[in-house]
Formats: C-alpha cells, structure tokens, sequence
C-alpha cells in the first residue's frame, strides 16, 4: 500500500512538535554560524534536467566563508571534473547544504538558491597553497536549521568499533577496472592514488 497524498501523510506522521519548526531560521544566526565555522564536511544537493545530484565537499581550510547573515561562499576545489552540481546550479539555482561536524551528533541543513562566480579578487581569496579555486558557489540563504543527532546515533558514525575495515571494501581501482573491462583503474591506479592526491588536492 503506498502513500499517495499529503494528506496520507500527515495522518500517519501528525503534526510536528514545535522543536521541530521553531529552530528554522531565515538567516545565518549566532548559533549557526558556530555549527558552520565547525564544520569541515558538506554534502551538496541540486537538482536538474537529468535527476538529482549529492555532492560530498569538503575543506580543512575552511569550508565555506560566511558573507553577512544570508550568504554563504563554497570555494569549488579540485575534483573529477564532472562538474554534476554546477551544471545544475547554472540551469536550477535550488540547492540543499547538510553540515557534519566529526564528534558532534547535531547536523546543520541550508536552503537557498546559487549562482557561480569567477570574480577574480574572489577566487584569489580563497586561494590555498597558491591555487585557486577555479569558481566559487554563492548561496544565497532561504532557510537554516539543524538536526536532530538521532540518525548520527543510529549510525554510529563517529565510533571507531563500528569503522569499516578498508581492507573489506572494494578498491576505487578495482570498481573502475570492473565498470571498464579493464581500460581503466586496477592496482596502478590504487598505488598511484596517494601521490596524484598529494599533487591535485588543491
């Protein structure tokens, strides 16, 4: 049996208590702002023509920098080159932020739509190691709140007895040799991967 309306919904969920909606703010408060400058891991979400996108970002330089109380700038440091989520944002402005900050059960969601920009000054400015970003993502805030710990709990994320054993889990290498019938990834890719890491971080 599936559900099919809101209405469905609401009858099998009820109302939310008012914890659940007094903490939904319309601007970067004190508080979050402390959950943010915490933070050094995001996940990104943004939507477009071809379905959705989940982008993990993360940064030990500072994450994103907060411009007044409604703007956030999310430097986009070196990746694949996929570019999934700015393709996104150029033809769907709507993103999603979830904030996880190690240790702490509380995460932090944000709202709001994005634009990218290459302004030089800007990309200067978040520079690392003399690289900069070759954009940055401004999010313009439309709602901020945070989360409950519950599935940080149930998950168990920051206790080490309950970590994966990397040896147990299939290898970047190994996935992209099997995806590729072998034109791409195998051991070389695994042993090279530190090293073309330490080059390309930033």
């Amino acid at each position: 049996m599936r559900i099919e309306t809101i209405t469905e919904l609401e009858a099998l969920y009820g109302a939310p208590v008012l914890a659940a909606t007094a903490k939904v703010a319309d601007r970067i408060t004190p508080d979050y702002r402390r959950l943010i400058d915490a933070s050094p891991f995001l996940v990104l979400a943004t939507a477009g023509p071809e379905g959705l996108d989940a982008s993990p970002r993360g940064d030990a330089h500072g994450l994103v920098r907060i411009d007044g109380d409604r703007t956030l700038l999310l430097p986009d440091r070196r990746g694949n080159n996929r570019v999934d989520s700015l393709r996104n944002i150029i033809r769907d402005p709507r993103v999603g932020l979830l904030f996880l900050i190690p240790g702490a059960g509380t995460t932090l969601r944000v709202n709001g739509r994005a634009h990218l920009s290459v302004a030089p000054g800007l990309l200067e400015s978040f520079a690392v190691d003399g690289a900069p970003p070759r954009c940055v993502v401004v999010i313009e805030v439309q709602e901020v709140y945070f989360q409950c710990a519950r599935a940080i709990l149930r998950a168990g994320l920051w206790d080490a007895t309950r970590h994966a054993d990397p040896a147990s889990l299939p290898t970047p290498g190994a996935i992209l040799a099997a995806m590729s019938a072998g034109a791409a990834g195998g051991d070389a890719y695994d042993r090279d991967w530190p090293a073309r890491a330490a080059k390309t971080m930033w």
